[in-house]
């Protein structure tokens, strides 16, 4: 029997994946396995992994149904745990043993598994089992992975319908960055609650969303978030430029020119409340 591995998280879902499984089966291969590991990101503080394995695991279930309305025997799950780890295990613990893993990935630009050159250690992990590296640019398939960036306006209103309005106009799923605003302290139980809120609001609404209490300095939070994940876009949100030290600090014009990424702004004009 010829057994497929498939490593991939956020491209999981993709068209040129899903093409390339398709082929695949064409060809003779008649099992396909597909792992999402979901691991933390190199920066923050309190990350909310129930939403990010959430998120993997509806890509995946996508994944896998168009794989089975092809015709194709598959299964997945989604692992926490490093890229690497995951093709380790699996080549240890699943029968019949893959004889070639497929890592799907974004393109060079947005990719952190490539940054971080997961691939070379998934080759060493697969102990001589052929390893094919797959380009999936969700980009041209019209997905989109938006960076919000707030501490005490994520639950104002206006960040949560600018939020809902980009959600209408096309696919996207969010990362949310709340940075904590006093970094000597270990826990930050407000940020915390104002961004579980916003998660909860954004979710129950049908919005893929996930986030992090992160960095204190919000162009470090945005960039480590940036330099982690693909991004395509940014969303700051800020109370008035008068009162906020952000604004003082050209946040915005910051970002948008060491990232070139599109940045929007979304001003929340009165307190929010606790």
């Amino acid at each position: 029997m010829s057994h497929v591995l498939v490593i991939a998280n956020e491209t999981v879902a993709g068209k040129g994946l899903i093409e390339a499984l398709k082929q695949r089966a064409a060809g003779g291969a008649d099992l396909v396995t597909v792992i999402a590991p979901v691991s933390k990101p190199q920066g923050g503080y309190v990350v909310y992994e129930d939403t990010r394995r959430a998120s993997a695991g509806r890509r995946l279930d996508r994944t896998l149904t168009a794989l089975h309305e092809a015709g194709i025997k598959a299964h997945g799950l989604v692992v926490d745990a490093d890229p690497e780890d995951a093709v380790r295990d699996a080549m240890a613990m699943l029968d019949p043993k893959p004889d070639a893993v497929i890592v799907s990935t974004h393109p060079q630009e947005r990719s952190g598994w490539l940054r971080r050159k997961v691939i070379d250690r998934v080759r060493d992990a697969a102990g001589g089992v052929p390893v094919e590296h797959i380009v999936v640019d969700l980009s041209e398939e019209g997905e989109a992975n938006v960076l919000v960036l707030a501490n005490e306006t994520v639950v104002g209103d206006p960040l949560l319908a600018k939020i809902k309005e980009r959600a209408a106009r096309s696919p996207a799923s969010f990362l949310i960055i709340c940075p904590q605003s006093d970094p000597n302290q270990g826990s930050h139980p407000e940020a915390e609650r104002r961004l579980r809120r916003a998660l909860t609001v954004l979710r129950g609404d049908g919005i893929e969303a996930h986030g992090q209490v992160a960095h204190p300095d919000p162009y470090t939070a945005a960039t480590q978030a940036v330099h982690d994940e693909r991004i395509d876009e940014i969303i700051v949100s800020t109370f008035a430029p008068e009162r906020s030290p952000w604004m003082k600090k050209d946040l915005v014009q910051k970002l948008h020119k060491d990232t070139g990424l599109p940045v929007e702004h979304v001003v929340v004009a009165e307190e929010v409340p606790a």
